[in-house]
């Protein structure tokens, strides 16, 4: 949408309000989360319930909206969309109440279970492409062969109204709202929600929420426009875009009042808190909100009013649960982990423990680090967050212990943890990289069969986390130069960073 023909706030407001997503869509709960409003001490928190709709996520409101505002001629034609998650579902339930053909593109690394969910509304699924992005050209490419109309997944005035009747509802459940918290992938949902709240009591903050690992379109505000930002996290699979749409852009930027980020193991506390309080379990995406909500609560010290944030969705994989239960305590600061250098001698292990006082060791790794030192990887529970956090460091620093907090470094947590030991020889020189790609049946061998006879690997570490990407850390030896490893990443076809300077692979394994 050009900006001479962008529609302004009032218009976006009229659409809203003339939105017919019912019954197709439901009108969800505003649920009071007792539990964390005593323990956060902020008067309210209230969750919207988006998991309460028939696909278990907000999607269906924008796509239903979309698909409605259709001629009757469009609908005799199908719609397609590209999608591997919530929207597939929303648009093929859609037009299925609408009485269409839907052509839904996913890629062909989609697990079986999502394809299957997609099939069962009716929806013709169409496997192509290895990432999102291939799969859209190709629903593009249908779209115009077939005749068939396009369903964007966020960037469109049509879904970004359907997602706003969410604020609609909001205002009908709560009086006297203070903020309002929304994550933000493409910006679909934030936008719709935003535009409307700030068109009728611009005095409610609408604060944006994006995992640190995704935040794109934090980066396209202090860019100036939708920018690609490479690589992203794909623990929370519901927000995982890379760039920003166009006009979710312009009116995230023109209403939202903030953006904050959260890290995956604030996701995860966030996760335990809504189980707590309600027993459901939040995708993590779905958390995200709340985990916005809880950092900005301790941050600017709130002890009073309503607070909202939305539970977007709850299509959680099971085994995702395993990485949540290992994080949330990282997250809401009741377990710290350090990497610690003491003495290679008799006895060592037992002063360290007197040395850090009458707290709980959860985790201890070994490993001889030099003849006379060894290094320990130790998680430690906290009972008073950061501030205990601090003091374990400087009480290990005071007693001659050379000490480093690794509480926040994913790369430690998601991978040296579990392979503590062994360094490179002194004249050796190595490279190291987390690749990432979907968790399918023979995903893992393909990857290696790519690897195979390029270079020599020095280090490889993959473990199954249930997520919906596996994260595969890998070394290779550059001792006689990095010419062919440059030109294997330019082809490669998988997401990489690279992380030779971390500091827990440099301490541990370098």
């Amino acid at each position: 949408m050009s900006q001479d023909n962008a529609l302004s706030g009032q218009e976006y407001l009229r659409k809203i309000l003339l939105a017919r997503i019912y019954p197709t869509a439901r009108l969800t709960p505003l649920h009071k989360l007792e539990k964390l409003s005593d323990k956060l001490g902020v008067g309210k928190v209230l969750l919207k319930r988006e998991d309460y709709q028939t696909i278990h996520s907000f999607k269906i409101r924008g796509a239903y909206n979309k698909i409605r505002q259709l001629s009757q001629d469009q609908l005799d034609c199908g719609i397609v969309a590209a999608s591997a998650g919530n929207h597939a579902q929303g648009c093929a339930l859609s037009a299925k109440n609408l009485g269409c053909r839907a052509v839904i593109v996913m890629p062909t690394t989609t697990p079986d279970l999502k394809v299957d969910a997609v099939r069962r509304y009716g929806a013709e699924v169409v496997l192509k492409g290895e990432s999102f992005s291939e799969s859209y050209e190709h629903a593009k490419e249908l779209a115009r062969a077939q005749g068939l109309t396009l369903i964007p997944p966020y960037d469109d005035p049509d879904v970004i109204a359907g997602q706003g009747t969410i604020a609609h509802e909001i205002m009908g459940q709560c009086n006297n709202i203070d903020t309002i918290f929304v994550q933000i992938g493409g910006g679909g949902l934030a936008a719709g929600i935003a535009v409307y709240i700030k068109n009728l009591i611009p005095n409610v903050k609408v604060i944006g929420v994006e995992a640190e690992g995704s935040a794109c379109m934090k980066a396209a505000i202090e860019n100036g426009s939708p920018c690609n930002i490479g690589f992203v996290s794909h623990f929370a699979d519901g927000v995982a875009v890379s760039q920003a749409g166009d006009e979710t852009f312009r009116l995230c930027n023109e209403y939202l009042d903030e953006i904050i980020t959260c890290s995956n193991d604030e996701i995860c506390a966030a996760m335990k808190d809504i189980f707590d309080d309600t027993r459901a379990i939040a995708e993590p995406s779905g958390a995200l909100s709340l985990a916005g909500l809880k950092k900005y609560a301790r941050t600017h010290g709130l002890n009073e009013g309503n607070h909202i944030a939305i539970m977007s969705g709850a299509n959680v994989k099971f085994h995702t649960l395993r990485m949540v239960a290992e994080r949330c305590d990282v997250g809401e600061m009741t377990e710290g982990i350090f990497s610690v250098e003491i003495p290679e001698v008799k006895g060592s292990f037992l002063t360290f423990c007197n040395t850090i006082g009458n707290r709980h060791v959860t985790e201890f790794s070994y490993r001889v680090h030099r003849q006379d030192r060894a290094r320990i990887f130790a998680s430690i529970e906290l009972t008073n967050g950061e501030k205990e956090l601090t003091e374990i460091s400087a009480s290990l620093s005071s007693g001659g212990y050379k000490v480093t907090d690794l509480t926040r470094d994913a790369l430690a947590k998601d991978h040296i943890r579990y392979m503590i030991g062994g360094h490179l020889a002194a004249d050796e020189k190595e490279r190291l990289f987390l690749f990432e790609f979907p968790e399918t049946k023979g995903a893992l061998n393909d990857f290696l069969t790519k690897l195979a006879g390029t270079f020599s690997i020095s280090l490889f570490h993959f473990r199954i986390s249930g997520l919906e990407y596996c994260s595969v850390l890998c070394g290779f030896d550059v001792t006689k130069g990095d010419e062919e490893l440059e030109q294997f990443l330019a082809n490669i076809r998988y997401p990489y960073l690279e992380v030779t300077d971390n500091t827990a692979y440099n301490q541990f394994l370098c």
